[in-house]
């Protein structure tokens, strides 16, 4: 349980998410789209303790940080950047400078540009896996893919995927020489059914976004409100879980009647959460962010626990359904 396939490799079933370790940045209404401060040295320090513990996919966007997380994960493995699958993605336009996303861009001339740069700030010759992180139509994207398969040939990528939640585009690149993955939404808050089955059809790895339902199958609660530059003290209507940057009451009623089964057997929650993951299928590999050590290990630690039991999912359902 502790590999799964991607593509022709194997990788760790955890993977980490790297958008918190960006730090703040914005919209061009000045309105938080990052998780917060951040201490770039305690960011190595998580990247080293995961890899320490058998993590070896990473996942990232250009735009987390305004860069900034390309940066401090290419500096983090440093020499150890041939131990690990690395993913990142393009499509938003941003300022390095301001820390501000100040738009899309879905041409091809824009990808080519931006993969260059994601490499530089990564350090590295290649990604391993290359996502497109906005949503334009099917028809749209479609130039888009091919010119990802002509990356494929030429080494700048090793496979290429659309981080997207919506089925049809999930589906549309299936098949191509390169699609290796879809990344989308799932949690034991919010199944996706579709997306699965296609992943199981077509071989492709399902890369699990929101894992722990950002924060609320972890460690944040009332007792703790998100604030100032935390996207979750502001929250957009797709951020459903928090209002006012905490959980809605209805959400943390949800998590409250799943915690016992979740934290059976020794687990924490977020562990928990992502064991129902794993039993979930067996192309999940949830990618949970982290700003720190002590959430590194405590992500990383779900691994030695495994997947949830059929019993245990049967329990998760019937909490959930009825």
């Amino acid at each position: 349980m502790t590999t799964r396939p991607l593509g022709d490799r194997e990788v760790s079933a955890l993977g980490f998410g790297c958008w918190a370790i960006g730090g703040p940045f914005s919209d061009t209404e000045g309105k938080p789209l990052g998780w917060g401060e951040v201490d770039d040295d305690e960011s190595v320090a998580a990247i080293h303790a995961a890899l320490d513990l058998g993590v070896t996919f990473f996942d990232t966007a250009d735009v987390y940080g305004a860069g900034r997380s390309e940066r401090v994960l290419g500096r983090a493995l440093g020499k150890r950047r041939d131990e690990v699958v690395i993913a990142s993605k393009w499509g938003n336009v941003f300022d390095e400078d301001t820390k501000v996303l100040t738009g899309t861009d879905q041409t091809v001339e824009y990808m080519n540009r931006a993969i260059r740069a994601t490499l530089t700030r990564l350090g590295t010759d290649h990604l391993d896996l290359y996502q497109l992180h906005t949503g334009p139509t099917v028809e749209e994207a479609a130039p888009l893919a091919d010119a990802a398969e002509d990356l494929v040939k030429e080494g700048l990528i090793l496979g290429f995927a659309w981080s997207t939640d919506d089925p049809e585009r999930a589906a549309a690149w299936a098949g191509r020489p390169g699609h290796v993955a879809v990344q989308h939404e799932l949690s034991v808050l919010h199944d996706a059914p579709e997306i699965l089955d296609l992943c199981e059809r077509h071989g492709l790895a399902s890369v699990n976004r929101t894992p722990l339902a950002m924060g609320l199958l972890g460690r944040r609660d009332g007792s703790r409100p998100a604030t100032g530059a935390d996207i979750r003290s502001a929250a957009p209507e797709w951020l459903r879980f928090f209002s006012d940057g905490v959980p809605t009451a209805e959400w943390a009623a949800v998590v409250d009647g799943l915690r016992d089964i979740l934290t059976s057997d020794g687990r924490t929650l977020a562990q928990g959460a992502l064991a129902w993951l794993w039993a979930r299928s067996g192309r999940t590999i949830p990618i949970p962010g982290f700003r720190n050590v002590t959430q590194a290990k405590d992500n990383a630690g779900a691994l030695a626990h495994g997947p949830l039991r059929p019993e245990q999912m049967a329990e998760v359902a019937r909490l959930l359904h009825g």
